[in-house]
C-alpha cells in the first residue's frame, strides 16, 4: 500500500474515532489532509472502501498478536496480558466497536468475515478452558454447553465494552483498560482451582 493510501487510513481512523464513522465525510477526509476530494477519490471511491480497509487492517494487527502469542506455560498473569493487549488494540479502532453492528451492515464483505472470526473466537474460548484446565487453574464444567454458553458470554462481553466505556467516558485510560480486563477475565472466577484463585487475586 502507498504511503497516501497509509496517510488516509491514519487520518480517516483518527476522524472515526474522534466524531464516528457517520458524522465523517470524504470531503472532511479530504480537507484535513489538505488535497482535492478527486484525489482521495483516486485512492479510495467511497467512504464504505476506506471502512473496509480499516477493519481488514484490524484484522492484521490481531492477527499478528495471536501469531506472537508466547508458546510457554499457561499463566493467568499471561491470559490477563493477553485480554488487556486485545483491548488495547480495539481502543485504536474505537469507532468500529463503538458502532458495531451498524457498521456490520454497510459491508457483506466486513459482516461475512466478522461471523467467521467470531465463531473462531469462541472456539478459542473452549480451546483456552482446556489448556486452563490441564494447568490446575480451571475446574471442569458440568456439561459442554455450559462451556458453550460460557464462551460465547466472554466473546459478546469483549465485543461490547469499549461501547458501554465510551458511555461514562470519553477517553478510555490504560488503568480503565486493565479494569475491564479484570472483568473479562472475572468471568471465569466461579470456576477457578484453588490455584486459579490465588493466581487471579495477585493480579
Amino acid at each position: 500500500m502507498s504511503s497516501k493510501k497509509d496517510l488516509i487510513l491514519d487520518t480517516s481512523r483518527q476522524l472515526f474515532n474522534e466524531k464516528g464513522f457517520y458524522q465523517v465525510t470524504i470531503r472532511m477526509i479530504a480537507n484535513q489532509l489538505k488535497m482535492s476530494s478527486g484525489n482521495l477519490n483516486y485512492h479510495f471511491k467511497k467512504r464504505e472502501a476506506i471502512f473496509e480497509s480499516l477493519y481488514f487492517e484490524m484484522v492484521t494487527e490481531f492477527d499478528k498478536r495471536i501469531t506472537e502469542l508466547p508458546q510457554t506455560e499457561i499463566s493467568m498473569r499471561q491470559i490477563h496480558q493477553d485480554m488487556l493487549s486485545s483491548m488495547q488494540k480495539m481502543v485504536h479502532y474505537t469507532f468500529f466497536w463503538t458502532d458495531l453492528y451498524q457498521l456490520l451492515q454497510i459491508s457483506p464483505k466486513v459482516n461475512a468475515h466478522f461471523q467467521e472470526v467470531y465463531l473462531q473466537r469462541i472456539n478459542g474460548c473452549l480451546f483456552l478452558f482446556k489448556q486452563m484446565k490441564s494447568f490446575n487453574l480451571l475446574n471442569g464444567f458440568a456439561s459442554e454447553k455450559e462451556a458453550q454458553y460460557l464462551a460465547e458470554r466472554m466473546v459478546q462481553y469483549g465485543n461490547t465494552w469499549l461501547y458501554s466505556s465510551k458511555l461514562y467516558v470519553s477517553e478510555i485510560k490504560n488503568e480503565e483498560i486493565a479494569h475491564y480486563a479484570n472483568t473479562l477475565l472475572s468471568f471465569l472466577l466461579p470456576y477457578f482451582t484453588s490455584k486459579g484463585k490465588q493466581e487471579f487475586e495477585k493480579l
